[in-house]
């Protein structure tokens, strides 16, 4: 007996997403493939990158896509975690009130399940500040907390 997408929902073989969550970045990735540490990070000392990021929120999606390193398309990927997540120390309250961004990081692989083909990229002038913004940063030496760890 076939059985309905509702009775196949409560039968737990498929289940609705209890948290969206969008990884911003210019890799070209596939469904099911997974976003692992280990690579260099496309911010702060650019080093061997010991978490990798996600966010509840498509507009901190969308800046990560816009000021990740690399030359490839900015695309917004959904992704389902696989461990545990812990709030982004750059932006929450070690510099910023809270988790405005709900951003998060993790040492667990992100599986990408979606992407995000259809979003509105920030002005030109505001992405070039942002970017003059983290230069002067770094220029100044104020590193990542992410790269303290």
């Amino acid at each position: 007996m076939q059985q309905t997408p509702q009775q196949l929902l409560l039968n737990g073989a498929a289940k609705p997403f209890a948290q969206t969550y969008f990884h911003g970045t210019k890799a070209n990735l596939q469904l099911g493939e997974y976003i692992a540490v280990g690579f260099n990070s496309n911010y702060g000392q650019q080093k061997n990158a010991q978490y990798i990021f996600l966010s509840a929120t498509l507009d901190a999606a969308i800046w990560g896509a816009e000021l990740a390193l690399g030359e490839g398309r900015e695309r917004i990927y959904l992704v389902e975690p696989t461990g545990e997540l812990e709030n982004d120390p750059d932006l929450t309250d070690k510099k910023f009130p809270g988790n405005p961004t709900q951003s998060y990081r993790s040492k667990q692989p992100f599986r990408v399940v979606g992407e995000v083909t259809l979003w509105q990229r920030h002005p030109d002038e505001q992405i070039e500040a942002m970017k003059a913004a983290l230069a002067k940063l770094k220029a100044e030496g104020v590193n990542s907390l992410n790269d303290a760890e």
